[in-house]
């Protein structure tokens, strides 16, 4: 898998990298969730590389879609659908994923930190479920994702106040695994990454298969439940007041509407 503008891809010492590059969000589409996940596959191929580090250009690891974007102006399901489908396919990828989050990971953005294994923080780190803020259902597999790292009640508690938790409050409950120096998040998920990049790597896969059970498939029903929510509250008019809010920067007027 080459490099391309906007994700860049390079093998060094065992470690894959796979770097987003649409600063200083890094919003995802299908397009790019889908050729990140390819990258990832095709990494699982490459002898060469025994782990994945997820990383990202700029100011912050990811903020999920653009719900301003021309993509998600028009048809929002068709969007997301397309999205979710290039997503499932993260969860089957064989070898194991650091992602390093600096600045937001929000929305689908902390869904694709999810998707990794393990998640390297540092204190200025925020990681935020926006969704009940923006009026509609969680989406990228965090029904199942958000659950098993911080326990159902602290999910439930994250998905419908939408607050932002940081890096050491993100460690302490278990949705980021190491809490890293102020800018030295890449360095330490690469530090981290050499250590899995010296055991066995047919041994690392077949633990790591072990543990994971079932959990692509889990996360695939996961998501078709999760469009199939997000379709009916994308009708209402609470979603489309959370939405503009959101792209105005302002506070949302809820009704239940």
């Amino acid at each position: 898998m080459e490099s391309s503008d906007d994700l860049a891809v390079s093998v060094t010492d065992g470690i894959g990298l796979l770097e987003l590059r649409r600063p200083p969000n890094n919003h995802v589409d299908a397009e790019l969730i889908g050729r990140l996940a390819d990258a990832a596959g095709a990494l699982d191929e490459d002898a060469g590389c025994r782990v994945i580090v997820l990383a990202a250009e700029g100011k912050n690891f990811c903020g999920g879609a653009d719900l301003g974007s021309a993509e998600f102006a028009g048809d929002m399901v068709v969007a997301a659908e397309g999205l979710y489908r290039r997503a499932a396919q993260l969860f089957e990828v064989r070898s194991p994923i650091i992602a390093a989050v600096q600045g937001t990971a929000v929305g689908g953005g902390l869904g694709l930190a999810c998707a990794a294994d393990f998640r390297v923080a540092e204190p200025s780190t925020r990681f935020v479920a926006n969704f009940a803020r923006l009026g509609f259902h969680q989406g990228f597999g965090l029904s199942v994702t958000l659950p098993e790292l911080v326990g159902r009640q602290l999910a439930t508690d994250l998905l419908l106040t939408a607050r932002r938790v940081g890096g050491e409050e993100a460690v302490a409950i278990g949705l980021a695994d190491r809490l890293a120096e102020p800018g030295r998040v890449r360095e330490t998920a690469l530090q981290w990454a050499r250590s899995i990049a010296a055991a066995a790597p047919l041994a690392v896969r077949s633990i790591r298969a072990t543990l994971r059970g079932d959990l692509p498939q889990r996360v695939r029903r996961a998501m078709e439940h999760e469009l199939a929510e997000q379709a009916a509250l994308w009708r209402t008019r609470d979603s489309a007041e959370g939405i503009a809010a959101s792209l105005q920067r302002r506070t949302p007027v809820f009704r239940g509407e």
